[in-house]
């Protein structure tokens, strides 16, 4: 195996990684179950794709665009059978049991609407179904022993090796249905930090949704936790500007980049511009952004999905999660736009008016200076007549021929 670099600008570094990322299994918890999914394997779904002809059974949603629904995935956890189950050999996976429609994002419930239970949110990437979606956010969920709910937005990509420029067109069509759903989750008391992982083509999605909820709502910023970008799928002239457009939000974020992810290196042939995940760290760190040097981590033929395939990459994850809990206070939830019933609903109320500030008072006028008496007017002389000469005599006409 190629040697392992590790390059972690900012808070998270290299030897916390590799000790603790040494474990082939997330840290069970004292209920024996790795994460929350594990023993409460459902998971809340936002997705701009069409239904199925039949929505209740595989496939569930289709590959065209249409209005964001919000739906409950219930999945059958392979840590069901107790601590010692199969899932600890390997041979068992996560299965969609299930797809319920719903009227509200199902998040937060346990926490009784006191506050304080985070939720993780997964954005896909290029040539993915909803199917492949829902488990990949189960399985990356799991893998980070992550406490708290569970959130995958779906858009509707085409799952087609081909369909690399109408699956671009139908992600950025998605934006958003993406900010409506972070509004939504911004707006909930039961909620604490949301965190967002976001793969490939899903991250340029997630950075636009992000700039138009902080253009809106900067104030609100801080209930967000860690933002991870793994392998993003973002022309990097671009992403540089939204980054600078977002104050300090950068302080949150976290690339996993390569530079041999062959994926990227064919999308940046296909979309022009160099990628986001495959460019040189030291480009990245200028914009203040926390960075995982991915290289040579992987032997794989596209080396573009460490984050669910690499226990190391995913305990950085896991640790830029708990850096964000520790972080400051978080403001309270706020009336916004926000998703319901599949719809974008107009907020109650708006957020209360700030007092301006007490006038100033105007600085007293200052006398103007006494005016100056003009000089006496000087008589004119007018000028002398001047005689008009006689007018010339015109010769006389001739006559005309005859």
């Amino acid at each position: 195996m190629a040697r392992q670099s590790f390059g972690v600008f900012g808070v998270v570094p290299l030897v916390a990684a590799v000790l603790a990322g040494c474990a082939g299994a997330p840290n069970l918890s004292s209920d024996g179950l790795p994460s929350d999914i594990a023993g409460r394997p459902t998971l809340a779904a936002v997705t701009t794709r069409n239904v199925a002809p039949d929505p209740r059974a595989a496939p569930w949603f289709g590959t065209k665009r249409a209005e964001a629904r919000i739906t409950q995935v219930r999945l059958t956890s392979p840590y069901m059978s107790g601590r010692f189950s199969m899932a600890a050999t390997g041979l068992s996976d996560w299965k969609i049991q299930s797809v319920e429609p719903v009227s509200n994002l199902p998040v937060a419930l346990a926490s009784g609407g006191t506050g304080g239970r985070d939720v993780l949110v997964y954005v896909h990437g290029f040539n993915t179904s909803f199917e492949g979606a829902a488990l990949d956010a189960a399985r990356l969920s799991n893998a980070l022993g992550f406490r708290g709910d569970t959130v995958m937005f779906s858009w509707p990509s085409r799952g087609e090796i081909l369909g690399y420029m109408a699956d671009r067109e139908s992600a950025l069509w998605s934006r958003d249905a993406l900010e409506d759903t972070l509004n939504s989750l911004l707006s909930n008391p039961g909620i604490g930090r949301i965190h967002i992982v976001a793969h490939s083509m899903g991250g340029m999605l997630t950075v636009e949704a992000l700039r138009q909820v902080y253009a809106t709502n900067s104030g609100y910023m801080n209930r967000f936790g860690a933002v991870v970008f793994a392998s993003p799928d973002i022309d990097i002239d671009g992403f540089s500007a939204s980054v600078r457009r977002m104050g300090d939000f950068h302080r949150r974020m976290t690339v996993v980049s390569s530079t041999d992810d062959r994926a990227l290196a064919i999308s940046a042939s296909l979309a022009g511009g160099r990628r986001v995940g495959r460019v040189e760290k030291a480009r990245l760190e200028e914009l203040g952004i926390k960075v995982v040097d991915a290289s040579g981590l992987s032997s794989g033929l596209l080396r573009h999905d460490l984050f669910l395939s690499d226990s190391h990459v995913q305990k950085v994850i896991a640790t830029a999660i708990e850096d964000s809990r520790r972080g400051g206070a978080m403001a309270a939830p706020v009336s916004i736009r926000t998703l319901q019933h599949g719809q974008a609903a107009a907020a109650a109320a708006p957020p209360p008016a700030q007092a301006l500030p007490p006038a100033q008072a105007l600085p007293a006028a200052q006398a103007l200076p006494p005016a100056q008496a003009l000089p006496p007017a000087q008589a004119v002389s007018p000028p002398p007549a001047v005689a008009a000469e006689p007018a010339a005599a015109l010769p006389p006409s001739e006559p005309l021929p005859q």
